[in-house]
């Protein structure tokens, strides 16, 4: 047993020397290596051109267009659709008669409701001279009492007629305010089997502006001539596409940099390689529960009517703009020791230089860039093999790949 013990012990031993003289020899052998690649000569290195000059920070957004102003033209009666007088793309302006409906009916009840205007009239007119007989037939018999001549019930019977003659007056002259109330919306009923369109007038703005505000276009038609139409049902929608509204939503990262005013460029797959320009018109002040997203609207002018509501678009926002920027590719930057540098490649292309830098605006691949000892940074960076450069490292750059980066 204790033999056995010993012969274990002996044997850990020994695999313990073995194993610590491998990692020995693997150790010295690593460090010969990382001292050959020491002296291996210039590192290899791709570089390009710094740039000067403007540089933004993008957020592009996708959404969908739609009408600056929308609404549905329908008849305040119902009706037979007589005639429709415009059809789906149509231009109309503001009081246009665009649909009318068979007024025969409307027609009678008008007719009808002027004869008993003529009625009441007459009523009050035999009314009125009832209540001047009265009058009169008091005034005697009153004149007649204080001469002691009538009797005291003489009087109060004409009182009482008299009275009686005013109340009739009353009512015969109520029934005719009534009864000209009722020709009157009879006469508007019929002249709502005119279809117009009506919208209010945009405040403010040039002639021009003006004009065009009262223009819109038909973009649906909803019944066809023949048909029975109740009042209020749908006959059209009408549609403003100048402007056009892109409506886009926007996570909270993007909201807090967005601000009305803020110009746009819209893109549609419609119109390939052609942009429009226009602005932030609108923020919503709340964010969607189950989004967790905020409405936006912008304005874009649509004189010529080619951007249609419905469309897919892609806005384009500039958040930030820098007029004048030292920019480098987005390649360059390297994180050394929790602090961003790049390496400038010196005037005879033979060794670099690192800069510590502080970045500033990204657009793409592109990144504007300062140097934290203020130095202005120019010539050409390391863009590819910066992770086996130190400050004052030997680099090579090939033929192709200076000619790339050159920057005449």
């Amino acid at each position: 047993m204790g033999k056995a013990k010993t012969w274990g012990i002996a044997a850990l031993i020994a695999a313990s020397l073995i194993a610590g003289g491998v990692a020995l020899r693997l150790w010295v052998f690593s460090d010969e290596q990382t001292g050959a690649a020491a002296d291996s000569g210039p590192v290899p290195v791709e570089v390009a051109a710094v740039e000067q000059g403007p540089i933004e920070r993008r957020r592009e957004f996708t959404g969908t267009l739609e009408a600056a102003a929308e609404f549905t033209v329908a008849p305040k009666v119902g009706g037979r659709v007589e005639q429709i007088k415009v059809d789906l793309g149509d231009l109309v302006t503001r009081g246009q008669v665009v649909a009318v409906l068979d007024d025969e009916e409307l027609r009678q009840a008008e007719a009808e409701a002027r004869a008993d205007l003529v009625v009441a009239r007459a009523r009050a007119s035999a009314a009125e001279k009832v209540a001047a007989l009265a009058r009169r037939s008091y005034a005697r018999v009153e004149g007649l009492r204080g001469r002691d001549i009538s009797s005291e019930q003489e009087l109060d019977t004409a009182r009482a007629t008299k009275v009686e003659a005013e109340a009739a007056l009353e009512v015969a002259e109520a029934e005719v305010v009534r009864a000209r109330a009722v020709s009157k919306a009879a006469q508007i009923r019929r002249g709502y089997t005119e279809v117009t369109v009506q919208w209010s007038e945009a405040e403010g703005g040039e002639a021009e502006g003006r004009e065009r505000d009262a223009r819109r276009l038909v973009a649906a038609r909803f019944a066809d001539e023949g048909g029975l139409l109740a009042a209020n049902a749908p006959l059209l929608r009408i549609v403003d596409l100048d402007p056009v509204i892109v409506v886009v939503f926007v996570t909270e990262v993007d909201y807090a940099e967005l601000t009305p005013g803020m110009p746009v460029t819209l893109r549609a797959d419609a119109f390939p390689g052609e942009s429009f320009a226009g602005e932030i018109s609108r923020i919503a002040p709340v964010f969607r529960e189950q989004s967790r997203q905020a409405r936006v609207e912008m304005r874009v002018p649509n004189g010529d009517g080619r951007l249609k509501p419905g469309m897919f678009v892609r806005a384009r926002a500039v958040l930030e703009r820098v007029p004048e920027a030292t920019i480098v590719p987005a390649s360059a930057l390297v994180d050394r020791n929790g602090e961003v540098v790049i390496f400038v490649l010196d005037e005879a292309g033979e060794t670099v230089a690192l800069r510590a830098v502080e970045v500033g605006v990204r657009e793409r691949e592109r990144v504007a860039v300062t140097a934290l000892d203020g130095a202005p940074i120019t010539g050409r960076v390391v863009t590819l093999g910066q992770q086996q450069l130190v400050d004052g490292s030997a680099v090579v750059v090939p033929e192709r790949r200076m000619s790339e980066g050159d920057p005449s």
